[in-house]
């Protein structure tokens, strides 16, 4: 069933060097998505609108002195695309005003520097999302699978982060099964920066409405209290060849400058999704950043996180696991704790 939107672009004019953008109903925060990206082969920054909506033509071009090119279509039946592209960096501001979005636009003073000078967009993301196929993963409010809901965010996150300009792989595309060793196994090979793991956490029916929030892992032989309970749930999964001696032994030697660069791109992730979430949705619960040793991370040579996007037994969050609005800006928010891990390692 094809979903058109409600909200409709009625006009697009400049007013004092702003571009107005107005439409038929009052926007909501969750409407707007904005990011940037930096065309490394063109010498490219781009500055991106995504606003769920429709308009009166296909495509158009906006022009303005100084600027290359404004480029406004209909990316989609209910997605209008805003693109800003200049040679030179921008400052693309925003704010909302009941029915109108209304777009800043600047030059940048020459010693003010920008994100895109220092991310190096060559960098190599491999996103798993967990359990598939035979392993559902957890089952919560209204029989909500957890497999299909990370699906949807992993493959969020992976169009972000490659419209962002990175090269990104997943472990799976569909709903297949895919050993937990098979995983890391696969970002070896396609010589990943970074590994993202999707998770969807569970309690049982008694504590379902008394435990929520997003908290990331990270790859360690400590463990805490409550990552105890986590790291069961998530190795119960394991298939893998190397044994549980095996996998401890492999532990007790991991590298110090690995647990760290994982941490650290925990800590990005967290705060990213969590600052993301929270300008349009209330009460998104910081569950913290954890240690652990999850099979899932075991044997990747690079840094490696598991992140549980919230608990799908958990009546509120499982509502907002399943809901695409949901879906799409956790993604956006991992994918800025991304930019912030690299702007910074």
């Amino acid at each position: 069933i094809r979903v058109t939107s409600y909200h409709k672009l009625k006009s697009v004019k400049w007013i004092n060097q702003k571009l107005v953008l107005k439409f038929d109903k009052k926007l909501d925060n969750n409407q707007i998505n904005y990011f940037k990206n930096y065309d490394s082969k063109k010498h490219q920054y781009k500055y991106i609108f995504e606003i769920h909506a429709s308009m009166f033509t296909k495509s158009r071009i906006l022009r303005k002195n100084g600027i290359s090119k404004i480029r406004l279509i209909q990316k989609n039946l209910n997605t209008i695309r805003l693109t800003i592209e200049n040679s030179k960096s921008l400052s693309v501001r925003y704010k909302k005003d009941f029915n109108t979005l209304i777009i800043t636009i600047s030059k940048i003073l020459k010693h003010k520097k920008t994100i895109f000078k220092h991310i190096n967009k060559h960098k190599i993301i491999v996103i798993d999302a967990g359990h598939g196929g035979k392993d559902p993963g957890a089952t919560g409010y209204k029989k909500y699978k957890e497999k299909v809901v990370v699906l949807k965010i992993a493959t969020y996150l992976k169009d972000i982060l490659k419209a962002r300009g990175y090269k990104v792989y997943m472990t799976r595309y569909n709903d297949r099964f895919v050993k937990l060793s098979n995983r890391t196994k696969y970002a070896n090979k396609k010589g990943a920066d970074i590994f993202i793991s999707i998770h969807a956490n569970a309690v049982g029916e008694r504590n379902a409405n008394k435990v929520s929030g997003i908290e990331t892992f990270f790859l360690s032989p400590s463990r805490s209290a409550r990552a105890d309970r986590v790291v069961a749930k998530e190795n119960l999964a394991d298939l893998s060849d190397m044994n549980k001696y095996g996998k401890e032994s492999y532990l007790r030697f991991l590298n110090n400058h690995k647990i760290l660069a994982s941490n650290k791109l925990a800590i990005d992730l967290q705060r990213g999704v969590l600052g993301y979430l929270r300008k349009s949705y209330k009460n998104v619960e910081d569950a913290g950043v954890r240690e652990g040793p999850f099979w899932v991370l075991i044997g990747a040579q690079m840094p490696s996180v598991l992140v549980e996007v919230g608990f799908i037994t958990n009546p509120k969050e499982a509502r907002r696991l399943v809901s695409p609005d949901y879906q799409r800006k956790l993604a956006f928010g991992l994918a800025n704790g991304v930019e912030s891990y690299f702007l910074k390692n």
